[in-house]
């Protein structure tokens, strides 16, 4: 990952990423996500769902670039993070998101969480305040959600109904980092926590399994764990730890809490 010296520098590297070209799906200097097609899709895209088995530290490019083409359709797929199994769909894809709320039973307050590759991405959508930034820097990627104010450039279906904010991650680990790279644009993502189930699923053969009919893809990355992100949330000062997870609170609140 890139790190950067300060909220500016972040956000001006993302702005110049704007002008290389950004492949077939938009015009050179458009946002993807703005250039994407108002058509969406009004059911699964694909009859049956695709399972890709991964290798967890070097996975395979052309499997990569198979799942990042599932999500461009307007897919669902399911993929390993740092902390446990996630959903992720295209940020534009209005008929994925009602599938995810059908999934989780999620309501119209529940938070969404932008999956970023670099802070530079996570300043395109939210609004970064100078020591935002600096915490940011200093726990990610790894672990951890944070929820921040949402910027402009957010649609406003992403957002918590009420707060405006939208919870934003960097996930340490290769499949997602890979696949954002593939993709060239953030991902929305959801913890793959199954309703009246208290543990998030962790097994790629049993996602498969349970949910072949309901989702398009399955990037089996191999068990990582069902301990959850920690959730942080910067959008008031001083922050305020909402879930304790995987990340470390130390890196939050200070040493004192090792």
């Amino acid at each position: 990952m890139v790190a950067y010296d300060s909220v500016s520098q972040a956000k001006a590297n993302y702005k110049a990423a704007q002008g290389r070209s950004p492949g077939p799906r938009g015009r050179k200097g458009q946002c993807p996500v703005l250039a994407r097609s108002g058509r969406m899709p009004t059911s699964r895209p694909f009859m049956n769902s695709q399972y890709f088995e991964l290798h967890p530290i070097t996975p395979q490019a052309r499997l990569i670039r198979q799942a990042a083409d599932i999500v461009r359709q307007g897919g669902l797929i399911a993929y390993p993070t740092d902390s446990c199994y996630a959903l992720g769909w295209h940020i534009g894809d209005k008929s994925a998101l009602e599938r995810v709320r059908r999934i989780r039973r999620a309501d119209r307050h529940h938070h969404f969480t932008l999956v970023c590759a670099d802070l530079a991405e996570v300043g395109r959508f939210s609004r970064l305040e100078t020591w935002q930034f600096r915490l940011l820097r200093a726990c990610l990627p790894g672990p951890y959600t944070f929820l921040l104010k949402a910027s402009r450039e957010t649609p406003r279906r992403l957002q918590h109904e009420k707060r405006r904010t939208i919870g934003v991650r960097i996930p340490g680990h290769p499949v997602p980092q890979m696949l954002l790279r593939e993709l060239g644009e953030p991902l929305m993502s959801s913890t793959l926590l199954l309703p009246d189930e208290s543990l998030p699923l962790t097994s790629g053969r049993d996602i498969q399994t349970r949910l072949e009919h309901e989702i398009d893809g399955v990037l089996d990355g191999g068990d990582c764990g069902i301990v959850p992100t920690t959730v942080v949330d910067l959008s008031v000062q001083p922050p305020v730890v909402l879930r304790e997870g995987k990340g470390p609170l130390y890196r939050i609140v200070g040493p004192e809490t090792r």
